[in-house]
């Protein structure tokens, strides 16, 4: 006996119904073809995060971390944008100019969380927009 399996497409519009983009000026425009953070079924998929004054576009600090508290200070204000923080933050991927690094942006990442610690991926890239030392991106939890 052969089975047909009929799956309904969803249209454009139901879809977009069900996916929300976010925006706030207290973090760093993108500087690009995208948006600072999509928010699917509850969960928010932001976009990398760069060490980047929201105010003036440019570079804050020179040590990993003075750019890793930037970078916790863009999330933390994305993160308010949609009424969530730091403890319903559910996986974050980091990525480093340099592993060397891994123990001085540990102990500046740590302080963002108080009550619940994300799954992290940390890895070493050859290199990060605007010659910055470290990006985030993070997928957090929202009500919606």
């Amino acid at each position: 006996m052969d089975y047909v399996l009929i799956v309904k497409k969803p249209k454009k519009n139901e879809m977009s119904d069900r996916m929300r983009s976010i925006h706030t000026d207290k973090a760093p425009k993108a500087i690009g073809p995208y948006v600072q953070g999509n928010i699917v079924n509850g969960l928010l998929f932001a976009s990398g995060q760069v060490p980047l004054n929201p105010e003036t576009g440019d570079v804050t600090g020179t040590t990993i971390e003075e750019q890793t508290q930037q970078v916790l200070k863009n999330i933390a204000a994305i993160l308010a944008e949609v009424g969530s923080d730091f403890d319903h933050i559910v996986k974050t991927t980091c990525f480093l100019k340099d592993m060397n690094d891994f123990v001085a942006f540990n102990e500046v990442y740590a302080t963002a969380f108080t009550n619940h610690l994300p799954a992290r991926s940390a890895v070493e890239v050859a290199r990060l927009p605007k010659d910055v030392l470290i990006e985030i991106e993070i997928i957090a939890m929202v009500n919606e």
